[in-house]
């Protein structure tokens, strides 16, 4: 927990909750609560964009159609060109 608390946490949490985890002065919940508050408020922009992919399907599979295309005409091209080295079709 200290870590994440030395990358989450306001400077002056982490030094709180040293002292009281290594007191016993504060309880787990009292350590772990404020950095779950805040990973999940850093993460929320992840949540909101994941969203807009889980509620239009249709946006996703268009990405992915999009992007078969590219691949398969980079395929296309690779083959092309391994078929002109290997002599197996003319120049």
């Amino acid at each position: 927990m200290w870590d994440l608390h030395k990358i989450y946490s306001d400077e002056a949490h982490p030094q709180v909750v040293n002292e009281g985890c290594r007191s016993a002065g504060i309880g787990c919940l009292d350590c772990k609560q404020p950095l779950i508050e805040r990973i999940v408020e850093e993460i929320g922009g992840m949540r909101r964009r994941a969203q807009e992919f889980e509620d239009n399907p249709e946006l996703v599979r268009g990405i992915v159609a999009e992007g078969a295309d590219k691949a398969r005409e980079v395929a296309r091209q690779t083959l092309d060109e391994v078929r002109r080295t290997m002599h197996l079709r003319p120049d």
